[in-house]
């Protein structure tokens, strides 16, 4: 940024520095929820997010590419693949924030072009917000591949709970042809059952079955999140097990589904289902997922996985460490001993 925009992005701002600074400091560096900084200053959640916004856009935070020069990433992709029982492993720049598809999107392209999708072929996408970032990013073409979302839509603000308009954005990336899916994530009893008789939602829950690619982000714990839907009972006694999730499905450290009340009538691809689907691609960064990842690979849930080096580095490390009979509590501490950098 230049001096001159610089200083008057300074003199457009709407909060202090020190506020700002406060704010950026609890976020990027003692690894702070948005919601426990609200609670820390006393102010709202989507005042955190304006204040986090205006420190990047004031130079109060400043985003940059970590280099990889020390840094074998086709080994360390290696490694990784072979620790979880991966077919591959592609490795991604190391990029944080709204610059987090950057980053990614390369990597997302070999692991797509190494499908080799043809006109017809399904291929389906979930929600989050990596794979929202990514979706705005180049991408290779994939003329007439058919692009369904995995999971119903979600009756939150943030774009990337909005599952027909991420498949609308990644189709017309990669010049696909959409499908959307009319149907809530977790409907009520009564729309539920009128849903599953419903010819367009039948139609696109027939195609997750014919599906031969699919790129799935994958949550963090749900109790350690700053942003959930609404509908999840954060309070479930249940939840308490879960180290993330596919689409709205979660799961524990062993891969085993962990219900929720209301659970029994998401509209979203079931675990089952993404085993039988022949190439699944997670795409996921950041210490607070190195369990779920692990968790999700073992289980087979994913085949193929998009990093970066260091949720890949945590990974290893955290599988290295691992020992027979070491209580559940040590790889959380092994994935947090090798905690991705913050900018």
């Amino acid at each position: 940024m230049s001096p001159k925009r610089k200083s008057t992005a300074a003199a457009e701002a709407r909060f202090s520095r020190e506020l700002m600074h406060r704010a950026a400091t609890l976020y990027y560096v003692h690894d702070a929820t948005q919601a426990e900084i609200a609670d820390r200053l006393g102010i709202s959640r989507p005042t955190v997010s304006r204040l986090l916004s205006e420190a990047r856009s004031t130079g109060v935070v400043r985003i940059e590419v970590a280099s990889l020069e020390d840094v074998d990433t086709v080994q360390l992709a290696r490694r990784t693949a072979e620790c979880l029982g991966l077919r591959h492993v592609e490795i991604g720049g190391q990029v944080t924030g709204p610059l987090l598809g950057t980053g990614l999107a390369p990597a997302l392209g070999i692991a797509l072009e190494r499908v080799g999708l043809y006109p017809g072929d399904v291929l389906l996408i979930a929600t989050g917000r990596t794979i929202h970032q990514v979706t705005q990013c180049d991408l290779p073409s994939l003329p007439g591949v058919v692009i369904v979302p995995a999971v119903g839509g979600q009756d939150e603000p943030e774009p990337w709970y909005q599952a027909n308009e991420i498949t609308r954005q990644f189709a017309a990336t990669v010049g696909g042809h959409p499908t959307f899916l009319h149907a809530p994530a977790l409907p009520g009893p009564q729309l539920h059952d009128r849903l599953l008789d419903d010819p367009s939602t039948r139609r696109v829950m027939s195609l997750w079955r014919q599906a031969r690619c699919a790129v799935l982000g994958i949550g963090a714990p749900p109790l350690q999140r700053d942003s959930v839907s609404t509908f999840i009972p954060t309070d479930a006694v249940s939840l308490r097990k879960g180290v993330g999730d596919i689409c709205l499905r979660f799961f524990d450290r062993t891969g085993r589904p962990v219900q929720f009340p209301g659970s029994d009538r998401l509209v979203a691809i079931s675990l089952d289902v993404l085993r039988s689907i022949p190439v699944t691609i997670g795409l996921a960064v950041g210490s607070e997922k190195v369990i779920g990842i692990a968790a999700a690979a073992r289980a087979g849930f994913i085949n193929e996985l998009v990093t970066d080096v260091a949720t890949a580095t945590a990974l290893v490390a955290a599988v290295d460490a691992e020992t027979p009979g070491a209580p559940a509590s040590d790889l959380d501490e092994r994935a947090g001993a090798a905690r991705a950098p913050q900018l």
